[in-house]
This record gives structure tokens, C-alpha cells and sequence, in this order.
């Protein structure tokens, strides 16, 4: 019943509705809303509550000292949703999901590596290969003219296994690019780390063959009777297994796997390799340190040689690329975020193997494709006396 006011101003009592307690669960209760009059100027029913409902993607916080109906909706904080109306809590997702932009439901966390198919992956992949093809045509270009002073003067055999051993540099970094698996995560590392220390090998062993050299051209000097072809072949092998056994040791004893990074991103899902050993992989790096010191050393104190053994020149600059290279790639992998921090790796590797390609090759090349004149018996021991 519903108290209006009737056109003689008199007040009466109306039916506005019927309850059936016999009628079926929610049909119990029938009410013409049209024809109830409501006392308002709105002529709309009075509200209950203070507040409007909180929608999904948020939740009721009451406000302290006010009644019960009067309260606040607070956003779902990042992570956690709330997919009911009034909810009073919000929910956090599962570790491998997180809410969407509405904070209503949860949605799989998208997976960070570096791929093939974005730009930076595609540069990365271009330039790598670009640089095996230019380790390619100089190792040609070698073979082609290895009966020429130039490249017998810089002892062939270590020049074609070091472009060898280059081209395997190059190559090895696109282990890094693309979604990590169980074996490129033990082979990357391991390619990287015999493939340099392989480069490094031959390097030092051109340097020890210079100074070397250059005592046997001395009076009574017999230097390279005792560190001939056989003893550069042997030295090459031995330093390059030693990276070998450090390389079989750390992936017996803690390879590494793929990984999945929930931490360093809440957004979002890293996957990277996981070193394993932290003490083998900086063993592996040390050791190929130990090696380039060395090598940038010994070429150093050779660089002041005559101008027919300049190539401890030549070594000096590679090395010194070298270790710039990887001194400044430290600190930059520690605080390069993500997929960064593979692409900052790439560069080293990229960046180190150019350094050594152009400082010891470039200047042969260009003599022996731009200036054949000076790729003479003649030239070449000329050089000292022509200066003098």
C-alpha cells in the first residue's frame, strides 16, 4: 500500500503491489514502481547509501566516523584485481600473471628476451654476420696472395686460424639472440669463451713469435730454433684446452639453464640464461684477460722494434681495443636491464672482434690490394734503410 494524496485533497491508501508467499522464489513480490508516489522532489525512491557501488577493479575502504554506507573505492594496487562489485579486498595474481588495465582479471605476463624478429635482434644478427663475411673474404684474400711476402712475414698459418677463429666470434653471438634454450644456454658461453680464447692464443703466439724473431736476427741469436712451427701449434692447443677443461668443468658442475625472471620486472617475465656458477664464469672471462694482458704486454714492450717487425704494433692497438672493450662491458651488463643486458653482451663480442680483425688485418689488406708495389721481399726489408 502506498499513502497519495487524491484530487480532492484527501489521502488514501493505494495498492502498488501484491506479495504471493505461494509464488515461486523470487516472483513473491510483484510491485507497479509506476504508479508509487514518492515524497521527493525528485519523485525518485530515497537512496540507502551514501556512496555509489565500487565497480570491479576496486575495493571499499569505510570512511572513518561516517555511517557504514559511506565509504571510498580505491584502485586495485599493480598485481592485484578484485572482479566483484563492493569487493572489500583485492586479490594478488599469480606469479606468472598480472592484472590488466582495468585491475578485473588477471592476464599472463608478456616474456622478455631478445629475438630475432625486433630491430635491435635483427642488427645485432646483420652485423654479426657481416662480420663472419668480412673474416670470410680476408681469409680469401690471404689464401689467394699466401705466397707473397706480406702474409709469409706475418706468419701464415697463425693468420688463417686466427681469421678462423674470428669468424667463430662473430657467429657465436647469435647464440645470444632468440628465446633461450637448454643448449644454447651451455653453448653460447662455452663458443664465446674457447672461440676468444682461441683469437687470443694465436695473438700471443704472433707476439712471442715477433720478439722472437727479431733476437734470432741478432748476432749469434738463435731464438727460433727453439719455438719453431711445431712449438706455435703445440702453445695455440695448449692455452686454447685449458679454456676447453674450464669450460667442460663449469658445465658439468653448474651449467647453465633457462630461467625465468619474475623479479626484475613485475610486469613482466625475463627470460635469460642463468650462469649456474658464478665462479666459472668469471673464470672463463679471467682467463681470457689473463691471456689478452699478457698478449698487450709482451707486444707493448715489442712495439719499439724496426719498422720490418711493426706488427707488435698492430698487436698492441688490437689489445688495447680488446680490453677496453670488455672493461667498460662490466659495469654497462650489471645495469642493463632485461634482453639489455644480452644485447650489451653482443656488442662486446661484436665490438672486440672488429677491434682485432681491423688493427691486425686492415693494414695488410690494404697493401696487398691497394699497394702491391710494397708487398715485396724489397719493400719490406727496405723499410729501416729507406728511413735512414
Amino acid at each position: 500500500m502506498n499513502w497519495q494524496r487524491a484530487a480532492d485533497g484527501t489521502i488514501r491508501a493505494v495498492t502498488v503491489g501484491v506479495f504471493d508467499e505461494s509464488a515461486p522464489p523470487g516472483q513473491k513480490l510483484l510491485l507497479e514502481e509506476e504508479n508509487i508516489f514518492w515524497n521527493f522532489e525528485s519523485h525518485q525512491p530515497p537512496r540507502s547509501i551514501c556512496s555509489e557501488p565500487c565497480p570491479p577493479g576496486t575495493r571499499k575502504a569505510i570512511r572513518k566516523g561516517e555511517p557504514v554506507c559511506c565509504f571510498d573505492c580505491l584502485p586495485c594496487a599493480d598485481g592485484e584485481i578484485s572482479n566483484q562489485t563492493d569487493s572489500r579486498e583485492c586479490y594478488r595474481c599469480p606469479v606468472d600473471f598480472w592484472s590488466n588495465q582495468l585491475r578485473d582479471h588477471c592476464v599472463p605476463k608478456e616474456i622478455e628476451f631478445l629475438s630475432f624478429q625486433e630491430p635491435l635482434g635483427i642488427s645485432l644478427m646483420t652485423i654479426s654476420v657481416l662480420g663472419a663475411c668480412i673474416c670470410a673474404v680476408t681469409l680469401s684474400v690471404f689464401a689467394r696472395h699466401r705466397n707473397t711476402p706480406v702474409v709469409k712475414a706475418n706468419n701464415s698459418e697463425l693468420s688463417f686460424l686466427l681469421l678462423l677463429s674470428l669468424t667463430l666470434c662473430f657467429l657465436c653471438s647469435l647464440l645470444f639472440i632468440g628465446q633461450p634454450q637448454r643448449w644454447t644456454c651451455q653453448l653460447r658461453h662455452a663458443a664465446f669463451g674457447i672461440s676468444f680464447a682461441l683469437s687470443i692464443s694465436c695473438i700471443l703466439v704472433k707476439t712471442i713469435v715477433v720478439v722472437m724473431a727479431f733476437k734470432a736476427a741478432r748476432p749469434g741469436g738463435n731464438a727460433m730454433k727453439w719455438f719453431g712451427v711445431q712449438q706455435q701449434r703445440g702453445t695455440v692447443l695448449a692455452f686454447t684446452v685449458i679454456q676447453a677443461v674450464i669450460c667442460v668443468v663449469w658445465l658439468t658442475a653448474a651449467s647453465p639453464i633457462p630461467y625465468k625472471n619474475t623479479h626484475s620486472q613485475n610486469s613482466k617475465i625475463i627470460y635469460e640464461c642463468a650462469v649456474g656458477s658464478i665462479a666459472g664464469f668469471s673464470a672463463l672471462l679471467g682467463y681470457i684477460g689473463l691471456l689478452a694482458a699478457v698478449s698487450f704486454l709482451l707486444a707493448f714492450l715489442a712495439r719499439n722494434l724496426p719498422d720490418n717487425f711493426n706488427e707488435a704494433k698492430f698487436i698492441t692497438f688490437s689489445m688495447l681495443i680488446f680490453c677496453a672493450v670488455w672493461i667498460a662491458f662490466v659495469p654497462a651488463y650489471i645495469s642493463s636491464p632485461g634482453k639489455y643486458s644480452d644485447a650489451v653482451e653482443i656488442f662486446a663480442i661484436l665490438a672486440s672482434s672488429f677491434g682485432l680483425l681491423g688493427a691486425i688485418f686492415a693494414p695488410k689488406c690494404f697493401i696487398i690490394l691497394l699497394h702491391p708495389e710494397k708487398n715485396t721481399k724489397k719493400a719490406l726489408m727496405g723499410r729501416e734503410s729507406a728511413k735512414k
